[in-house]
């Protein structure tokens, strides 16, 4: 907990002396930023603990208020260079970071870019990157809803490796493929000595309209129990007019049953979210997802049916100020099976409140 207070009082720190980042963005080749995100959840089930849901990784603690994310992130770009620096501190990274090495949970990004090419964008990045996959990111301002959905918390966040990516002349193109350590991972699992791969193609035939596939191939297992992951990230990101916006997307996984078995597991989540802004400092957002994972691949509930789960969330956003904003959301979570805890029995439901203060420079 001293850690978290320490990088919390860091971060604060930083966002009281820092510039506006597009300030110093000006005739330099560094940048400094900062976000910071504090919040409060209650759940209706009441849990003893504070800690919530084992499959929710962002915001989630009960009937507390804690940091999920501060950060603090350099940058440095030249026409042939380019490199990222961050550290981070919060809830978000006890919980999403549990499996890497002590030295490593607080870093956020560490790579490096270099252009190989004198008249085309073409780049080779190495490094701890932001993931290639989803809707969503870590960083809470940047998404349309407050909490995030079942597909983002159950998909990499963050991936360690090496890509080559072009874009195009016109802009309307991003291409790039990735060599991996594997499925969100700094280091790679002990005893796994197999490399996992991706691609990401974005297309953008306008300013309304964005186009993502993604994908994932690899083994994120010991040898002796190799089991081939295949995933793929389909979404389109509208906006249909000036006030509203809509994200629609569907993830869809497959995994050996067992090693060299020629049976496979599957997975899948489609989603939508929408947003109008009521004016420039309200808005309004929602979210309609549903989660499938009978057998366990990636949540685990040991019940018959598995984890099969409907989701629905409201948000309401207002913005203090250009770089400070309010966010509440209330969820509901409901399983075809009793898989939610409370009052020491299992329930098919779950409902909770979600409240946060985001500010960035």
């Amino acid at each position: 907990m001293k850690t978290y207070i320490l990088a919390g009082m860091i971060a604060a720190s930083c966002l009281v002396k820092a510039q506006s980042q597009d300030s110093l963005k000006t005739n330099t080749k560094f940048t400094f930023s900062a976000y910071a995100e504090v919040f409060y959840a209650y759940d209706f089930n009441e849990p003893s603990v504070h800690n919530r849901q084992n499959f929710l990784y962002s915001y989630n603690r009960h009937n507390e208020i804690n940091l999920n994310l501060g950060m603090v992130k350099a940058s440095y770009q030249t026409e042939n260079l380019r490199a990222n620096f961050a550290l981070m501190a919060g809830t978000y990274v006890q919980d999403n970071m549990a499996a890497e090495q002590e030295a490593l949970r607080y870093v956020h990004e560490a790579n490096i870019g270099i252009k190989i090419s004198k008249n085309k964008n073409l780049w080779i990045d190495a490094g701890i990157m932001p993931s290639h996959i989803g809707w969503e990111s870590a960083i809470g301002k940047d998404n349309i809803n407050l909490t995030r959905s079942l597909a983002a918390e159950n998909s990499p966040y963050f991936e360690t490796g090496a890509k080559i990516s072009y874009t195009s002349d016109n802009g309307k193109w991003f291409l790039s493929g990735l060599v991996l350590n594997g499925w969100q991972r700094i280091a790679k699992a002990e005893g796994n000595q197999s490399m996992s791969f991706g691609h990401q193609a974005v297309y953008k035939p306008n300013d309304k309209i964005t186009l993502n596939s993604s994908s994932f191939i690899g083994n994120d297992k010991a040898k002796e129990d190799k089991r081939m992951r295949y995933f793929h990230d389909l979404y389109g990101n509208f906006q249909l007019s000036k006030d509203f916006s809509a994200v629609l997307g569907f993830d869809i996984g497959a995994e050996q049953q067992s090693k060299g078995s020629e049976r496979y597991n599957i997975w899948y989540s489609p989603n939508l979210q929408m947003k109008y802004q009521l004016d420039s400092r309200w808005a309004l957002a929602g979210r309609l997802e549903y989660y499938s994972d009978k057998n366990g691949v990636i949540i685990n509930t040991k019940t018959p049916n598995g984890f099969q789960t409907f989701g629905y969330s409201l948000n309401v956003d207002y913005a203090v100020l250009k770089n400070v904003v309010f966010r509440t959301e209330a969820r509901g979570l409901t399983s075809k099976d009793a898989i939610f805890v409370k009052n020491n029995q299992l329930k098919q439901g779950n409902f909770f409140i979600t409240a946060s203060l985001a500010a960035w420079f």
